[in-house]
């Protein structure tokens, strides 16, 4: 998964719940705004005709292109897909889970979209025309070690840290599968909030290099306080489009990617979308389609 700056969103229609069900009605219920009848809404929700459509969008913790489900600063591809889709007369709730699950439940029809999503994360879902976001991903190593990306060779005696069910570059992808049965070369770490987890194995200096988003990274420095002895970027590696990407087991998947383009344009032009961008010191980026 991968993103730099502009926009994103979601949705779930559970017709029963298996023991994985609960687990996404639960991450739902903590997050959900209260409904008329004063509950949570969710994911197993009941819909009547005068009841707005719940779209839920799901990702694990990205700030600042998406971050923790119900805090202050959701993330402003989340943020610019709640604007746009409740202007539509759907309600938006974000949750999160892990990346990999989140690709997984979307696929099957259980999560309506995923946020912050590359095309190469997920080419059978439906993606909006116009991107949400952009994303700068780069290697990240300890303070002290002096090493440079120059090319995947340049990786071979290093172990690269990587998150379950990223994309990161087509290029650093097919370095990934050649290697994935090589932990010396390739270790794969999982979970709802793997970023921290990411950071500590580098700063105890347990694994060599970590690929990450430029913005992400950044992100996590300032929260932290971290003006120095921070991990230390090695290399660019690409920049690519991120997107809100609808599940392709809706019906009306193309509808609602069609919609959220218009929207982001819409916002684009009209200075809406440098707006939510200013809530995260973010400016919007010139070379939009």
């Amino acid at each position: 998964m991968w993103r730099p700056v502009v926009l994103a969103f979601m949705f779930v229609l559970f017709m029963g719940c298996s023991p994985q069900d609960n687990d996404i009605s639960e991450a739902v219920a903590e997050t959900a705004p209260e409904t008329s009848a004063g509950k949570a809404s969710s994911a197993g929700i009941t819909r009547y005709q005068e009841q707005p459509e719940t779209i839920v969008i799901a990702a694990d913790p990205w700030c600042p292109h998406n971050c923790e489900a119900g805090s202050d600063h959701e993330g402003y591809m989340v943020d610019l897909a709640r604007d746009i889709l409740n202007e539509a007369g759907y309600t938006v709730e974000y949750i999160n889970l892990s990346w990999a699950r989140a690709l997984q439940m979307t696929r099957e029809g259980q999560l309506d979209a995923v946020v912050g999503a590359f095309v190469t994360d997920a080419p059978d879902f439906v993606f909006p025309e116009i991107p949400q976001g952009y994303s700068s991903i780069a290697l990240f190593t300890h303070p002290d070690n002096t090493w440079h990306f120059s090319g995947t060779e340049s990786l071979n005696d290093q172990q690269l840290l990587v998150i379950n069910g990223y994309s990161y570059t087509e290029e650093l992808d097919r370095y990934i599968e050649r290697h994935l049965a090589d932990q010396e070369k390739v270790w794969v770490i999982s979970g709802p909030s793997p970023l921290n987890r990411a950071i500590s194995l580098l700063e105890q200096d347990r694994t060599d290099i970590f690929a990450e988003d430029e913005y992400v990274m950044a992100w996590w420095a300032k929260s932290a306080g971290k003006t120095a002895n921070r991990p230390r970027e090695a290399g660019l590696i690409s920049k690519t489009e991120a997107f809100v990407a609808f599940s392709p087991a809706r019906e009306d998947a193309q509808e609602l990617a069609q919609l959220l383009s218009e929207g982001t344009r819409q916002r684009i032009d009209d200075g809406r979308a440098q707006q939510i961008l200013d809530k995260y010191g973010l400016t919007l980026w010139t070379e939009m389609p």
